[in-house]
Formats: C-alpha cells, structure tokens, sequence
C-alpha cells in the first residue's frame, strides 16, 4: 500500500489517445487532472490524432493551469501509435491508459498503482462500464454488458476479481515495454487484445479488479455501432493472421453464426431441408436472444425490451459479417483495407 506519510509516491504518466472529443474532453481529462494522487508524481500525455474539432483548443487550455499536462501529435491518427508515442515520451515508471470518452474514478490512479506494487499482475484493469446519454444509447450500454451481448469477454460483466486474457484500458510498470516491445501500429483495432496476448505469451498477468472503477460513453446509434462492430470483426482476422493461437471459443460465434444463415438461405435455393434448418437456427437464437433480453429489461426497464433485440443482432451480425469481410479482404489480392 502506498503510505503517503513517507511521500511514498513513484511517478505515473497516464497517456490518453484523443481524436475529435471536443464534446467529452473536459469531462475525462478533468477526471485524470483532479486524482487524489499527487500531481508532482503525476504526469498526464495527451496524444491527439489530429481533431478536426475544437479538441486542440480546449486541451491546450488546461495546460496552461496544469504544468503536469501535456499535448503531442500523432500523425498516423490510429490508437495503437498514440500510446507508442505516449510510451515513448514518458517519464513514469508506471503508464495508466485512459481513454477520451472515459471517465476514471478520483482513486483509478492510486489503486493501480497499488495493485501494481503488490505485484499480483503485469497489467490491471477494471470493468468497461458503459453509460448511455440516450434511449438508443442506454439500450446499447445495456447490450454491451450483457454476457449473450458480448460472449466472455469479463471486463465487460464480471463483478468478481480474477485473472483474464485482457482488460479495459490498462496499467502497466514501464519496463515492461522494454521486454515484450510496444503495440502493433499495424492493427488499428485489436491493439490492446494483441498487445496482452503477447504478454501474457511472456508469462505476465492480467488482473481484472472490479474495484478501478470507470465508466464511459458507447455509441450512442444503431448505424455507429454496427460499424464498430464490423471493424472489430474485420481487424480479428489481422490479428489471427499474427496470433492464430489466441482465437477464444466466443469470437468464434459470431462469424459461425453468419456463416449458417447465409449458407442454409443459399443451399436452400436447391434443397429444401436446409431451409428448415436455417428455421430452427433462427428459432433458437430469437429464443436465446428474448430470454437475454428480458433480463437485460427486467434489470434496467421494460422500454428498452424493444430495441435490445435488435441491438444483440447487430452486434452479433455485424462482428460475423466483418470477419469474413476480413477474410476475404486478406486472401483477394491488391484488397485495401
């Protein structure tokens, strides 16, 4: 435990990777600036990918009040280079990544720093609370957290402190960079889960504490999300091609599920029978997905029964389709990606 009657303070660098967060930057970069972690041992990077909004502005404001605070360039725009260039920079032994649309608890920093100390991980995060400003956006929060939404990914659910394959965001000791190398630049997703599998490969750990609490804005759109999704599917495959041992069952689900409506609704075109089976396919998820749907509306309100349905085959649908987008991006020569 940090004694603060020692001064017992070692110096952290949080990095925050920004693009276009005029609407939501002073709410996230004011969490970090008022931790109850003292401010000589703190040191704050924000790394903008060029915004075109009025981001560059308002971050350059708050430096003037906070000498701890500073603002570099990312040309490359992609969130794996802004936390390189973050890392590179820093000065901390330990490095806390902090996202812009998110909104850390005035103990994040401390209690990262205690765990890190304790020396029961190699990275600890918490738990990816989402938080809606709209009806569409507090149904989509709720999809997200959702274990029918989202599979086992724990940091979105789990309430219980234990080991897992990655986290939210993350903390890190410096060094560990030194070891393992920094994130791939060539995902511009997957970044994070790329970088844990490496680490944990290394024999690290990665400690999801219920306890570092956050909590951040999801898209707020039913157009926004299915995009996320489908890049998040899409650089899946990327990282398979690096990885192929780090597939987990649950992002297998997705693209099987895709793959088993189209193809019955094909084969059924010449033989009947598929088109039973694609009913029963149907059948079972619509049944699966009511029942999580109630749940999720029992939990937060019964006007959100509507929509969650269809938020849970969004997701699902467009995390398939991306994957076998991704495939065929990767196998078709002269593909852009």
């Amino acid at each position: 435990m940090i004694d603060p009657s020692r001064n017992d303070f070692p110096q952290v660098t949080v990095i925050m990777p920004i693009l276009n967060e005029a609407n939501f930057i002073r709410q996230s970069l004011g969490a970090v600036l008022t931790q109850d972690y003292p401010a000589e041992s703190l040191e704050i990077i924000v790394v903008d990918g060029g915004s075109t909004d009025n981001t560059l502005p308002l971050v350059q404001g708050l430096t003037l009040n906070h000498p701890n605070l500073r603002l570099l360039h990312n040309p490359k725009r992609i969130q794996a280079a802004a936390l390189n260039i973050g890392i590179m920079a820093a000065r901390g032994e330990i490095v806390i990544r902090v996202d812009g649309h998110t909104l850390i608890a005035p103990n994040y920093v401390r209690c990262c720093v205690e765990y890190l100390r304790q020396g029961k991980a190699d990275n600890v995060g918490g738990l990816m609370r989402p938080v809606g400003t709209t009806y569409c956006g507090k149904a989509i929060a709720l999809a997200t957290s959702s274990p029918f939404g989202i599979g086992g990914s724990k940091f979105h659910y789990s309430e219980r402190e234990q080991y897992v394959d990655t986290v939210y965001m993350g903390a890190f000791r410096r060094t560990i960079f030194d070891r393992i190398g920094l994130f791939d630049e060539q995902l511009k997703i997957n970044e994070d889960y790329e970088f844990n599998y490496r680490l944990r490969q290394a024999g690290g750990k990665i400690l999801l504490s219920p306890t570092l609490n956050s909590s951040y804005v999801p898209r707020q759109s039913l157009g926004a999300l299915w995009r996320q999704y489908f890049q998040y599917g899409h650089w899946k495959v990327r990282m398979l091609q690096k990885h192929p041992a780090s597939l987990r069952w649950r992002q297998t689900a997705p693209p099987l599920f895709v793959s088993s409506l189209v193809g019955n609704l094909l084969l059924g075109i010449f033989w009947r029978p598929a088109l039973w089976l694609l009913g029963i396919i149907l059948s079972l998820y619509l049944l699966i997905n009511l029942a999580a749907s109630i749940a999720a509306a029992h939990q937060a309100g019964w006007r959100y029964f509507l929509i969650v349905p269809v938020i849970f085959m969004i997701i699902h649908c467009a995390w398939g389709l991306g994957f076998w987008y991704g495939v065929m991006a990767v196998r078709l020569p002269n593909s852009r990606n």
